[in-house]
């Protein structure tokens, strides 16, 4: 089987394109594959598959099987796959999700991809929809979260799957290793969570490390920069366009007050392509 291996900003995934191979089980080949000491190695895999709806359809595993509603890095790696490999000529396209249709807009420079720049659509806000109990449908910001005999304040964000920030004085001293488990599981979120653990640089610079949901610490999460931008907003921290600093690159997230959407804009990169028995 051929497959491509791409990162965003060192969030990594195994790309299989549907439209030219056939996998029979999409969490068990993620499971085989993401292993980084028996497999290729990945955060998730990226599959490529036609879409009565958009031009094109994104679905995502992660590395325990579970299957994702969207990944920001991952979209855009899905989206420069698609024009570097010929699928399309276009520059902005539709990409059906578990989160929705969403529009990537490739940016070029003499023909070749430099970014892309990712509409993300309007974060969801009320408790009940993110889901996070015991909020109705009301927002959940600065909100007291227990997690192992020690009180957070949660502002809690769906960018199309569930993310809970954790502002802090020092990402890098958190104990996200230790913790990250805690709040995934954690009872107050019936579908689980992603976690950010945020300290505030400037208010239009952020430092983040991410625990994201089915697959620990990434070096990067885009869905959960984009939760953390409107978080930033939402809690007065930070203006309405930030950088966020992740541990593998930087994104750049605007929550724009006249359409209400998150755009998200960051590198994709090819790593190898390669065969794989199957």
């Amino acid at each position: 089987m051929h497959f491509s291996k791409w990162q965003g900003c060192g969030n990594d995934f195994v790309l299989v394109d549907c439209f030219k191979e056939n996998v029979d089980d999409f969490a068990a080949f993620a499971k085989q594959v993401c292993d980084r000491h028996y497999g290729i190695g990945g955060d998730g895999v990226l599959y490529v598959l036609p879409s009565d709806k958009a031009d094109f359809r994104m679905r995502i595993f992660n590395t325990d099987g579970s299957e994702a509603e969207m990944c920001g890095n991952g979209i855009r790696c899905f989206a420069r796959y698609l024009h570097d490999f010929g699928l399309t000529a276009k520059e902005a396209f539709t990409v059906e999700t578990g989160a929705g249709i969403l529009v990537p807009r490739l940016q070029l420079e003499a023909g070749k991809v430099t970014g892309v720049r990712v509409d993300m659509g309007e974060p969801v806000l009320e408790g009940e929809k993110i889901p996070v109990k015991g909020f109705g449908m009301d927002r959940v910001i600065e909100e007291d979260i227990t997690v192992k005999g020690q009180n957070y304040k949660m502002t809690c964000v769906s960018m199309g799957n569930p993310h809970c920030v954790i502002f802090v004085d020092d990402a890098e001293a958190f104990p996200i290793h230790e913790l990250g488990a805690s709040f995934e599981s954690h009872p107050a979120f019936p579908r689980k969570t992603n976690t950010e653990f945020v300290e505030v640089r400037d208010r239009q610079h952020v430092r983040m490390r991410v625990w994201e949901r089915g697959a620990a610490v990434t070096l990067a999460c885009g869905t959960g920069s984009c939760a953390t931008g409107v978080a930033g907003v939402l809690t007065g921290r930070t203006d309405r366009k930030v950088e966020v600093e992740l541990d593998g690159g930087k994104l750049m997230v605007e929550w724009d007050e006249a359409t209400n959407h998150v755009f998200m804009t960051g590198p994709a990169e090819l790593v190898f392509t390669g065969e794989i028995a199957y």
